[in-house]
This record gives structure tokens, sequence and C-alpha cells, in this order.
């Protein structure tokens, strides 16, 4: 479900972020999309064979290219990263020279780009000083509120995110009067109660299934029915992705 793989990436610590996958229990869940292996199981692949674990590490691979590349991706508002940031950690990343990035970005000279990487390291300080205040406050806040976690397919992070639990389970009662697994009763007019109710549709979809659009139509006529409006802020939000002719639909991960 995407709000469960949404929550347990936030929840993950740093090192299981690097990894990009968690291991709960006899289960390895990537915390990119969801996709679920088990121990003791085999999985074939490309004619050849991996245990669970080796798996998740291909899965990871070959469905989002690297965790760093995932987490790369992600909205400015989650990274903290502008865009010549990201161009800059990606051609570091892909063990380019200062000389080598300076050409292929066109930008000032080699002391340039050891500047943005000082710059650059100087941020990962301020980051692990900022974790670790939080962490210990942690500790002592007692009046803080839980926030809903943030999609990471979000294209646009803004106040519509500010969302605590309490607020979440409110409007959900609100507009599902019969439950969220039972209709819609009208679509909210404002951006974050859309946001809360779209979140809940989302959660009618499965992780790596592709689907026709008849399909996705089937499942939201059975949610509200204005199904073509839903479909349309489920792509607008970032929940769902579809091939430019409408053919085939998924969940983005």
């Amino acid at each position: 479900m995407i709000l469960d793989v949404t929550e347990q990436f936030w929840e993950a610590s740093l090192e299981e972020l690097k990894h990009g996958y968690i291991q709960d229990g006899e289960v390895f869940r990537c915390l990119l999309c969801g996709r679920e292996t088990e121990k003791g199981i085999i999985y074939p692949e490309d004619g050849r064979f991996y245990e669970a674990e080796r798996f998740m590490r291909h899965h990871i691979d070959k469905a989002h290219e690297s965790v760093f590349h995932y987490l790369l991706q992600l909205d400015k508002k989650l990274t903290g990263l502008t865009e010549h940031q990201k161009a800059l950690l990606q051609l570091f990343y892909q063990g380019k020279s200062d000389r080598e990035v300076q050409e292929e970005m066109k930008i000032g000279s080699s002391s340039t780009i050891r500047n943005h990487r000082f710059v650059l390291k100087e941020k990962e300080r301020q980051s692990k000083v900022y974790l670790a205040m939080m962490e210990l406050l942690k500790e002592r806040d007692q009046h803080a509120p839980s926030f809903i976690g943030i999609h990471q397919t979000a294209k646009m992070v803004d106040d519509r995110y500010n969302v605590t639990e309490e607020e979440n389970d409110k409007i959900l009662k609100k507009y599902f009067p019969e439950g969220t697994e039972g209709a819609l009763k009208s679509f909210p007019p404002r951006e974050k109660q859309k946001l809360i109710v779209l979140r809940e549709i989302a959660r009618h979809f499965q992780h790596e299934r592709v689907y026709t659009e008849k399909e996705i139509n089937q499942v939201l006529k059975g949610v509200y029915e204005d199904y073509v409006t839903i479909r349309r802020y489920l792509i607008e939000y970032g929940f769902l992705d579809r091939k430019s002719d409408g053919s085939q639909y998924w969940l983005k991960s």
C-alpha cells in the first residue's frame, strides 16, 4: 500500500535508506516501491536464481537504477537540493573528476568545482547536526503532533502536505462516511483535503501492476461517479503515471 511504503521510508534508519530496503521478520521490503521478497524462496530472473535479499538488491538496481538515483529525483522540498546541486552530485556519483565535471557543465574552472564540493560537504555537516538535534528533541517534546509522511512521488511539495494524523482521520471520516473501502461522498474543494482523499484512493491499486484505462476506470467507478476527475487528479498529484497514449497506467514508485 502506498501509505505504508511512505511511512516506512521516512521511519527508516540512514543505513536502511542507503540500502533501499528493510528487513521485517522473514520479509525484505523495498522502501522505494513496496516490493517484497521472502527468506527461503528462490527468485528466478533472466536465467539466474537469487535468494531473497540478493534479489531485492537486484530489483532496486533494475527497477530504480540505484537508491542514489531515486533519492536524487525527489522533490526539492524533500532533498533541499537545487537542480544545479543535483546535476553536480550526479556527475560526482558517476566518478567524474573536477575537470570533467567543469567541462561537462561548462562552468568556471576546476577550482569552481572544488568550491561546490566544499559547499556540499558543509551541507552534509549541517544535516548531521540538525538530525542529531531532532533525534534529541523527540526524547523531550511531548506535544509534537504526528504528521502523515509525504509520498515520495509527489510532484510539488508545499503546505498541502502539512497534515497531522488527527486531521487526516477527520477528513477521511467526512468524505468516506461508510468507511474508506466505501464510496466517496463528494470530491473535496480544498487542496489539502484533495490530497488526503486521493492518497486514500491510491490504496486501491497494486504496486508493480500495469492497468489498462478500462481497469483503472472500473476501480474508480466504485469510489466515485466522476471517475475521470479522480483519475486526472491521481496523475496530477503524482500517485499514478501512464503512457502518453493512455493505454497503460501504474502506481508511481
